[in-house]
């Protein structure tokens, strides 16, 4: 990094907060309702203080402060180091002796518990039997939902649709709320250049400007106007910084990266986030340059406080002060612990560094009170933005208001999932009008995945029960009940690797998730082609399991898995025509899918609601309007595939020799599919782009418009990209860049002028010398229904 120097602590404020996950996802509930926190003031006349006035409206900086400054005053030392600790139950920390550590003060938050009769005591435990009676917060990964479970981040991207975001965070966050979480470890912003990544799947794709776009959406619809209301949750963006960029797609691995690419490229969906108004950071788990984030003091202080203004909390992720030892930059944990202070780590998730090293640090005056003071100030200051010292109870209710049955199915948001499901899904192929599929005839479904509803949940389901969801086989069932029949065999294991399948299922502590079909490959392929030889259509569900695309579950390979290939060219060989469905957290290598099937869907990983999401565009019930948030590369050889690619000196071009060109000679040049693509039942077309001037003086703005059509027979939607490229700048620029986008609906034989306004903020960049500027010079606007297949106008920045 340029600057690893300290930067003083004892001005940070703080405000929201929360962390990632622990290992042991132990399953909770809770409702909203509201306890009066008048009914616990006997509890605190001793500390009159405490009782935070009730607020009509946002309180003002000056009264949270004061109140915080005059809690702070009062706490011992013991009670502030409580107050930076960050503890799940589990079997280092049963639920007695949480509750005890609570009641002694040493606890600042709980995560991974949401059912309400196990966090009530805990709370109980805090505001009555404490000194000081400063209440807990409960955090949780409310990722793609709570209870409900929406299509995974990279789904939620694919639909182009901030509305779409904000309202799968909003029901989220109402979810959660009636759960008693106050915060979740969300939205995930890192951007996600190699598929082999596991998590790739949880973030919003390869695009600087689309996921800044989707981690607004996302802090809007969880934090609402404000994150102290009964139905919302502090946002804590994450992971702080870079973690996508992992050096081989390998989790946890280093990043070694420049400053300008940083800035560029990886860092603007943390700021969007920031600036959205997000309470919380939680910090990677990888170094950077050479400089683990937990203890960067450059990444946390120089950049978030000073540069960007961060007024809100510091998390941890789980265990990553201790990791601090392996990786070599801490000699034991007192030192682990003594950096992360110094850099900026507020709260300390699932160790017990923090409680055994900073009384020893203090005591030597290796670490300042002020440094404590700093770090407290935001945890309280987050505790209450969220109104929990307004009121303890504000998400939890009262004990009579407490669901019967934690997971019942009452308490799902059914159709807000399956309309936001049905928006996620990207058409890639559709030979001959295969779809929509007609309600008639017989129907063959298979695949591995046809019947899973577990896997269709995705990663981080969060609360999600896979009873409750609905799989393709039963949203088919639903559609065609009375109208079709419907013959189905599973095909094949996903994967055929029992090493594999045992890897899976220890990242699951509790019970396996893979279960194998004993039977041979030959077998299940025998049985798959009989089923499909009775159908007029064979409809063949593959992909990966769920745990394949997760965190810890990076691939060597983004092949296929497993024996599926196999299975797919058996049902090609009947003749019968062939709609693949794909489930799968990562740009997979589908050339052979591409070329044969007669249609091809990414559906990623629908949710709770994803059968009858899927059903609905088979059959023609929702009109496909998705497009690929990231790029999907032909083979792993070709990782990093990116649209956005910096220019080089040789550019390889398009139906000239590759000779002497950067390319890779073995396979066609450039991805599979490229960023922004997506099909449509109906076909569109793009024309007549025309610029409202062609010289832009510094200021002002100029127009870019083109006229979209609808020119098949079904209603539908499409989205009108635009990119601008910066071909001749101070330092290599990016062939182009998405600067903005937007949906449009219209009927059959419909035309609209789409415009768009192109002022310095669509033209900034960073210079070589890190700085944000604008250049005079040419600029190419690019409009396009994906960003490969572009209308291109120029004009001059004067």
């Amino acid at each position: 990094m340029d600057n690893q120097n300290s930067v003083p602590v004892a001005d940070r404020r703080g405000d929201g907060s929360r962390m990632e996950e622990s290992r042991n996802g132990l399953s909770r509930r809770q409702a909203l309702g509201a306890i009066s926190w008048a009914a616990l003031a006997a509890g605190m006349t001793a500390n009159p203080a405490l009782a935070a006035p009730k607020r009509a409206g946002k309180p003002s900086d000056a009264a949270k402060k004061a109140f915080v400054d005059d809690l702070i005053k009062r706490m011992t030392v013991d009670e502030k180091i409580g107050q930076l600790r960050l503890i799940s139950i589990g079997p280092e920390m049963p639920h007695a002796k949480l509750m005890d550590e609570v009641a002694a003060g040493r606890i600042a938050g709980s995560f991974n518990t949401v059912i309400r009769r196990d966090n009530r005591p805990l709370q109980e435990a805090a505001v009555k039997r404490s000194r000081l009676k400063i209440p807990l917060f409960f955090a949780y990964d409310v990722v793609h939902g709570h209870r409900t479970t929406f299509p995974i981040p990279l789904g939620l991207a694919s639909s182009f649709d901030m509305a779409v975001i904000e309202r799968m965070a909003r029901v989220s966050a109402v979810e959660a709320c009636n759960d008693g979480v106050d915060m979740t470890f969300a939205p995930m912003v890192d951007i996600g250049h190699d598929p082999r990544w596991g998590r790739t799947s949880e973030g919003f794709g390869e695009d600087p400007y689309l996921v800044s776009e989707c981690a607004r959406a996302s802090v809007r619809g969880f934090q609402g106007t404000s994150p102290d209301k009964p139905d919302t949750i502090m946002a804590a963006v994450k992971h702080f910084a870079l973690y996508g960029a992992v050096e081989g797609g390998r989790d946890y691995n280093t990043v070694d990266m420049s400053p300008l690419r940083m800035r560029q490229t990886y860092l603007p969906p943390y700021k969007a986030a920031i600036d959205a108004g997000a309470g919380g950071v939680m910090v990677a788990l990888n170094s950077i340059n050479g400089v683990p984030a937990t203890s960067n003091t450059w990444l946390l202080q120089d950049l978030l406080r000073k540069e960007w203004g961060f007024k809100g909390v510091t998390v941890s992720d789980h265990g990553a002060i201790t990791e601090l030892t392996r990786h070599g930059v801490a000699r034991d944990n007192r030192e682990a612990a003594k950096l992360s202070i110094k850099a900026g780590i507020d709260l300390s998730m699932a160790d017990q560094v923090y409680l055994a090293e900073l009384p020893g640090l203090i005591a030597s005056g290796e670490i300042k009170m002020a440094e404590i003071d700093a770090c407290v100030r935001e945890v309280l200051g987050a505790k209450y933005d969220m109104g929990l010292f307004a009121d303890p109870f504000l998400r939890m209710g009262k004990p009579e208001d407490d669901p019967v049955d934690v997971k019942a199915d009452s308490r799902l948001n059914r159709q807000p999932a399956r309309e936001i499901a049905r928006e996620t899904i990207v058409l890639l192929e559709n030979r001959n009008q295969t779809l929509p599929l007609k309600k008639q005839g017989t129907i063959a479904l298979i695949g591995p995945l046809a019947d899973s509803g577990l896997d269709i949940l995705g990663s981080w389901s969060a609360q999600g029960v896979p009873e409750q969801a609905v799989t393709l086989r039963a949203g088919l069932e639903a559609a065609i009940e009375g109208k079709a029949r419907l013959v189905t065999a599973r095909g094949s294991n996903v994967i055929d690797d029992q090493k594999v399948v045992e890897y899976l299922n220890f990242l699951n502590w509790d019970k396996p998730e893979v279960i194998q079909d004993p039977r041979s490959i030959e077998a299940m392929i025998e049985e798959a082609v009989s089923v499909a030889s009775q159908a007029d259509v064979v409809i063949a569900a593959v992909g990966e399991l769920r745990g394949m695309s997760h965190e810890s579950s990076s691939r060597v390979s983004i092949d296929m898995p497993g024996s599926q290939r196999r299975l797919l060219q058996a049902l090609k060989a009947t003749g019968k025509p062939l709609v693949v469905v794909l489930m799968n957290g990562r740009p997979l290598a589908i050339g052979w899918e591409k070329d044969n099937a007669d249609a091809l869907l990414e559906t990623w990983y629908t949710g709770t609601e994803g059968g009858n999401a899927i059903a609905d565009v088979l059959f023609g019930d929702h009109n496909p309007s998705a497009k690929l948030p990231i790029s999907f590369p032909r083979s792993v050889g070709q990782i990093p595939t990116y649209y956005n690619a910096l220019r080089i000196g040789r550019p390889y071009t398009e139906g000239k020799p590759g000779n002497y060109t950067s390319q890779y000679f073995e396979e066609a040049q450039g991805p599979l599919y490229p960023f922004g693509f997506g099909l449509s039942y109906s076909r569109f077309a793009l024309k007549d782009l025309k610029l409202s001037a062609t010289r832009l003086k510094r200021g002002e703005k100029l127009s870019a418009e083109a006229t979209l059509t609808n020119e098949g027979s079904h209603e539908g939607a499409n989205v009108v990209q635009l990119y601008i490229a910066d071909p001749y700048a101070s330092i290599a620029r990016p062939v182009k860049e998405l600067k903005g986008f937007q949906k449009v609906t219209l009927k059959p034989g419909e035309s609209r002028v789409v415009r768009f306004e192109i002022g310095e903020d669509e033209l900034k960049f960073i210079n070589g010398e890190l700085k944000e500027v604008v250049e005079n010079g040419r600029f190419d606007v690019q409009l396009g229904l994906d960003s490969h297949d572009v209308l291109v106008q120029s004009f001059e920045l004067v």
